[in-house]
Protein backbone atom coordinates (compact mmCIF):
# COMPACT_ATOMS: atom_id res chain seq x y z
CA UNK A 1 0.00 0.00 0.00
CA UNK A 2 1.43 3.30 -0.83
CA UNK A 3 0.36 6.22 1.22
CA UNK A 4 1.71 9.50 1.82
CA UNK A 5 -0.82 10.06 4.46
CA UNK A 6 0.16 8.72 8.13
CA UNK A 7 -3.71 8.66 9.37
CA UNK A 8 -5.42 7.58 6.53
CA UNK A 9 -2.79 4.71 6.01
CA UNK A 10 -3.09 3.75 9.44
CA UNK A 11 -6.27 3.18 9.16
CA UNK A 12 -6.24 1.53 5.79
CA UNK A 13 -3.64 -1.30 6.90
CA UNK A 14 -6.17 -1.71 10.19
CA UNK A 15 -8.76 -2.49 7.73
CA UNK A 16 -7.15 -4.46 5.45
CA UNK A 17 -4.57 -6.73 7.87
CA UNK A 18 -7.27 -9.65 8.01
CA UNK A 19 -8.02 -9.68 4.31
CA UNK A 20 -4.76 -10.22 2.62
CA UNK A 21 -1.95 -11.87 4.34
CA UNK A 22 0.27 -9.30 5.05
CA UNK A 23 -0.15 -5.31 4.17
CA UNK A 24 3.11 -3.36 3.60
CA UNK A 25 3.12 0.39 3.52
CA UNK A 26 5.40 2.48 1.45
CA UNK A 27 5.24 6.15 2.88
CA UNK A 28 5.42 7.15 -0.80
CA UNK A 29 6.36 6.14 -4.57
CA UNK A 30 9.43 6.77 -4.29
CA UNK A 31 9.94 3.69 -1.57
CA UNK A 32 7.28 1.69 -3.14
CA UNK A 33 9.91 1.34 -5.97
CA UNK A 34 12.81 0.35 -4.12
CA UNK A 35 10.40 -2.31 -2.37
CA UNK A 36 10.06 -3.66 -5.20
CA UNK A 37 13.67 -4.25 -6.65
CA UNK A 38 13.81 -6.70 -3.70
CA UNK A 39 13.79 -10.00 -5.64
CA UNK A 40 12.08 -11.47 -1.89
CA UNK A 41 9.19 -8.78 -1.90
CA UNK A 42 8.69 -8.56 -5.24
CA UNK A 43 8.09 -12.13 -5.70
CA UNK A 44 5.27 -12.19 -2.64
CA UNK A 45 3.77 -8.85 -4.06
CA UNK A 46 -0.35 -9.75 -4.86
CA UNK A 47 -1.48 -6.23 -4.96
CA UNK A 48 -0.32 -2.54 -4.99
CA UNK A 49 -2.54 0.14 -3.88
CA UNK A 50 -2.45 3.93 -4.33
CA UNK A 51 -3.90 6.56 -4.11
CA UNK A 52 -4.63 9.01 -7.16
CA UNK A 53 -2.96 12.23 -5.53
CA UNK A 54 0.36 11.60 -4.04
CA UNK A 55 2.74 14.66 -3.34
CA UNK A 56 5.67 13.94 -5.37
CA UNK A 57 4.38 12.30 -8.62
CA UNK A 58 0.82 11.86 -10.18
CA UNK A 59 -0.74 8.62 -9.77
CA UNK A 60 -0.88 8.05 -13.06
CA UNK A 61 3.02 8.41 -13.57
CA UNK A 62 3.29 6.12 -10.54
CA UNK A 63 1.21 3.40 -12.26
CA UNK A 64 3.05 3.54 -15.67
CA UNK A 65 6.28 3.23 -13.62
CA UNK A 66 5.23 0.11 -11.75
CA UNK A 67 3.82 -1.48 -14.44
CA UNK A 68 6.71 -1.22 -16.48
CA UNK A 69 8.79 -2.72 -13.22
CA UNK A 70 5.90 -5.37 -12.82
CA UNK A 71 3.47 -6.19 -15.56
CA UNK A 72 1.93 -8.96 -14.08
CA UNK A 73 0.52 -7.48 -10.38
CA UNK A 74 -3.31 -5.94 -9.90
CA UNK A 75 -2.58 -1.86 -9.10
CA UNK A 76 -5.62 -0.78 -7.11
CA UNK A 77 -5.87 3.23 -7.26
CA UNK A 78 -7.90 4.13 -4.71
CA UNK A 79 -9.87 8.01 -4.92
CA UNK A 80 -12.66 10.01 -4.01
CA UNK A 81 -12.40 12.28 -7.17
CA UNK A 82 -14.75 11.17 -9.48
CA UNK A 83 -13.57 10.20 -13.39
CA UNK A 84 -10.02 10.17 -12.63
CA UNK A 85 -10.04 7.29 -14.70
CA UNK A 86 -9.20 8.13 -17.88
CA UNK A 87 -5.63 9.38 -16.47
CA UNK A 88 -4.88 5.50 -16.58
CA UNK A 89 -5.96 4.47 -20.00
CA UNK A 90 -3.38 2.62 -22.05
CA UNK A 91 -2.33 1.08 -18.77
CA UNK A 92 -3.43 -2.76 -18.15
CA UNK A 93 -4.20 -4.47 -14.96
CA UNK A 94 -5.24 -1.34 -12.77
CA UNK A 95 -8.45 -1.22 -10.94
CA UNK A 96 -9.87 1.92 -9.51
CA UNK A 97 -12.22 2.48 -6.41
CA UNK A 98 -14.08 5.10 -4.96
CA UNK A 99 -15.45 3.05 -2.27
CA UNK A 100 -16.60 4.14 1.16
CA UNK A 101 -17.43 1.76 2.91
CA UNK A 102 -14.91 -0.31 4.66
CA UNK A 103 -16.40 -4.07 3.50
CA UNK A 104 -16.70 -2.80 -0.17
CA UNK A 105 -13.12 -2.40 -0.09
CA UNK A 106 -11.88 -5.02 2.02
CA UNK A 107 -14.32 -7.36 -0.73
CA UNK A 108 -12.76 -5.99 -3.51
CA UNK A 109 -9.00 -6.22 -2.20
CA UNK A 110 -9.70 -9.80 -1.35
CA UNK A 111 -10.93 -10.37 -4.53
CA UNK A 112 -8.08 -8.88 -6.40
CA UNK A 113 -5.46 -10.88 -4.83
CA UNK A 114 -7.58 -14.32 -5.01
CA UNK A 115 -7.06 -13.65 -8.81
CA UNK A 116 -3.57 -12.82 -8.99
CA UNK A 117 -2.94 -16.14 -6.91
CA UNK A 118 -5.27 -17.99 -9.35
CA UNK A 119 -3.60 -16.73 -12.33
CA UNK A 120 -0.13 -17.63 -10.47
CA UNK A 121 -1.15 -22.05 -10.10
Amino acid sequence: MVDDNPLRAAMRQSLLEGTALSVVRAHDAAEALCLIQTPEFAQNLSLVITGHTMSAISGPEFVAELRSRMPDVPILVLSSAAQFEAQYQGIAGVYFSQTKSPEELRALVNRLVRSRHLRRA
